[in-house]
């Protein structure tokens, strides 16, 4: 399986502090069937001020340890690009790594704040679209605006966004209306990839496939499949494999 919004890069955000614990993550991430794992840091000014200068060198480095420990997680690089005008002008210098390419369009993924939508982000949204950069939103299901009502995700997809819901949300892990919104999505076909947006062993771990599971009874083997292995595979330019 391929994970594509995960934070297992040591001590750059709220994900592991250490490298050990990084390790712990990529193992386990093995352990769950997780093959490739795109890490997608943080992406926001003043808070994690992530941008490529710093995060390639991490990610080198990151490789460099799992190679030197026989764990063969390979990884790629992303960012979860808080939506705002600081963050914009990272992306207009090229400074925001994206999650792949698909249809002549950069996938980027991109957070809205957890407590709302702000105003005028279809604009922003809009915005990037034009400049050929396709967002990908994270965990929609777990935004308080959406467990309000779930047509305030509506005009995103209508513009053209993916959604990235979070495998745990279709398990419960993340309460019932997260898991009532997620299960929603999936049912009106409206859900581009599971990813398992893991920050810790204990809480947030690396693991897709209990939600592919609950996803399945909802859609179907094959669709669930192609959450966690077709499409993130056509994002990245890869084969799918049955792993």
């Amino acid at each position: 399986m391929i994970d594509l919004h995960c934070h297992l890069l040591p001590g750059i955000d709220d994900g592991p502090a250490t490298l050990d614990q990084a390790l712990e993550l990529a193992r386990l991430a093995l352990a769950n069937g997780i093959r490739h794992a795109v890490v997608t840091p943080h992406i926001h000014p003043n808070r994690y001020p992530n941008q490529a200068d710093n995060l390639k060198p991490a990610l080198a480095a990151f490789k460099l340890e799992l190679a030197s420990r026989d764990i063969p997680l390979a990884l790629g690089l992303g960012g979860e690009v808080r939506l705002g005008m600081e963050s914009l002008d990272l992306v207009h210098r090229g400074e925001v790594p994206m999650l792949g390419r698909e249809q002549g369009y950069d996938i980027m993924l991109l957070e809205f704040p957890h407590s709302h939508i702000l105003p005028g982000s279809d604009k922003l949204v809009s915005h990037l679209l034009d400049r050929k950069i396709r967002p990908m939103i994270a965990h929609p299901e777990r935004n308080k605006d959406v467990m309000r009502s779930l047509d305030r995700i509506l005009p995103f997809l209508e513009a053209g966004c993916l959604l990235q819901v979070t495998a745990g949300s279709v398990t419960g892990n993340f309460g019932k209306l997260a898991r009532q919104r997620a299960l929603e999505m999936l049912e009106r076909g409206w859900v581009t990839v599971l990813a398992s947006d893991a920050h810790n062993s204990r809480f947030r771990p690396p693991e897709l496939e209990p939600g592919r599971a609950a996803a399945a009874v909802v859609i179907g083997e094959s669709a669930a499949d192609d959450l966690v292995r077709g499409r993130p595979a056509s994002i990245l330019g890869l084969t799918p494999t049955g792993n």
